[in-house]
């Protein structure tokens, strides 16, 4: 039975992946690597189908495969030629606030927004829901992700 704790663990785990990758970018470090890690922890690619709708995706909205993902997150590959790297953009700090955690069985969802720190301490805000289920192994995966920048009128 997957937990609504063991859902804000992996929110945690992925706000940190954001940091880690932008922090190596930052530093001249592997950053594609660290990226690399992080798509291949977190999400559920090879297991089971992704539904991964980014927000800063326009021409190539969905990335259903390991490569697209990788892409938003680094642009380093040429899967979308669109991509500017998202977690390349120096985010120092990312926070989620949940609107609401659903768990049943191994299943479970989140909504709501998640805030990044820009490197001069601005939060930029983006809405979200991502899907969740605990692998073969009892680890939690994403299997849903879908974000939005908040409408403006």
């Amino acid at each position: 039975m997957i937990t609504t704790e063991q859902i804000k663990d992996a929110q945690q785990q992925w706000g940190d992946g954001i940091v880690k990758i932008a922090a190596a970018h930052t530093s001249g470090g592997d950053f594609t690597q660290v990226a690399h890690d992080h798509v291949t922890n977190l999400y559920a690619y090879g297991m089971t189908p992704v539904l991964f709708k980014p927000t800063l995706a326009a021409e190539q909205q969905f990335r259903s495969t390991f490569d697209d993902a990788l892409s938003y997150f680094v642009a380093s590959n040429n899967a979308c030629p669109e991509d500017k790297g998202f977690a390349i953009k120096g985010w120092t700090a990312v926070r989620f606030e949940n609107v609401d955690i659903i768990t049943e069985g191994k299943v479970g969802m989140a909504m709501g927004n998640y805030f990044f720190t820009t490197p001069e301490g601005d939060e930029v805000k983006v809405e979200y829901s991502f899907g969740y289920f605990l692998d073969d192994a009892g680890k939690v995966r994403i299997n849903l992700h879908h974000s939005s920048m908040p409408f403006t009128p």
